[in-house]
C-alpha cells in the first residue's frame, strides 16, 4: 500500500464537521506547518488520485487545488488522520511560497529558514547559536572567526580522512569521519547564511528532474 493510500476515507469522522475535515499541511522534508485548509470527501479523493493537494473552499463552496493559479502547488507525499479520525495531516513538497501573501508559510512570525529534518535540525540550531553568540571556548565560534579558508581547509581534511577510512574498509572510522565531515560542512553552510535543508532541497530537485 502506498503512502497516499494510507488513510481510508471511509474510516474518517466526516459527520463531526458537517462533511469537512481540517487538513494541516506540513513540509514533508522538515515537518514545518505550512497552512491549514479543509477537505471534503471529494477533495481528499482528488488529492489521493492526482497527487496534488486539493481543498474545499468554505467561502466559495467549491473545490480548489493549491497553486492552480499561482503555480505554487503542493505535491502530495502522505496523508494520515489523528487519533479521533477527524483531522488530517497532509505531508507535501511545496513548489513555491505556500501563503497567498508570498511567504513560505501562512503562519505569521514563522521563520523563513527551513530546518534540516530530525536531529540534524537540532544540531543546526546549536551551531547557529554558537555562530550568533560566539561564546567563549566555542569551537564553532573560533573556527568561524578564522574565516572561510580555515573552514575550507577543515572540510578538505575531514574529506580526506573519510576517504582513507573507506579505502581501509574501517567501518567505525568511516562513521566517525563522516560525522566530522558533515559537522564541519554544516558550520560552513550556516556561516554563509545557507543551510543543510537547502542542500537537501537541491538533491530533491535533481532527483525530480
Amino acid at each position: 500500500m502506498s503512502l497516499r493510500d494510507a488513510v481510508d476515507p471511509a474510516s474518517l469522522d466526516w459527520d463531526k464537521g458537517d462533511g469537512l475535515l481540517p487538513a494541516i499541511v506540513q513540509d514533508a522534508v522538515d515537518g514545518s506547518v505550512l497552512m491549514l485548509g479543509y477537505m471534503n470527501r471529494e477533495a481528499l479523493a482528488r488529492t489521493l488520485a492526482e497527487g496534488r493537494v486539493t481543498f474545499f473552499s468554505r467561502s466559495r463552496q467549491q473545490l480548489w487545488q493549491k497553486g492552480e493559479t499561482s503555480g505554487n502547488v503542493l505535491e502530495l507525499v502522505a496523508v494520515s488522520a489523528d487519533c479521533d479520525r477527524d483531522t488530517l495531516r497532509v505531508q507535501a513538497r511545496p513548489s513555491g511560497p505556500t501563503c497567498h501573501l508570498g511567504t513560505r508559510t501562512c503562519f505569521a512570525g514563522d521563520s523563513e529558514t527551513r530546518r534540516a529534518p530530525g536531529f540534524l535540525g537540532e544540531l543546526e540550531d546549536v551551531i547557529r547559536g554558537r555562530l550568533d553568540d560566539a561564546p567563549e571556548g566555542s569551537y564553532v565560534a573560533s573556527l568561524a572567526a578564522r574565516g572561510r579558508q580555515r573552514m575550507a581547509q577543515k572540510i578538505g581534511e575531514e574529506g580526506v580522512e573519510t576517504a582513507l577510512a573507506l579505502s581501509a574498509g574501517d567501518a567505525e572510522a568511516l562513521l566517525d569521519e563522516s560525522a566530522d565531515l558533515l559537522f564541519h560542512l554544516m558550520v560552513a553552510l550556516l556561516s554563509e547564511g545557507l543551510s543543510l535543508h537547502e542542500v537537501i532541497a537541491r538533491l530533491e530537485a535533481r532527483h525530480r528532474d
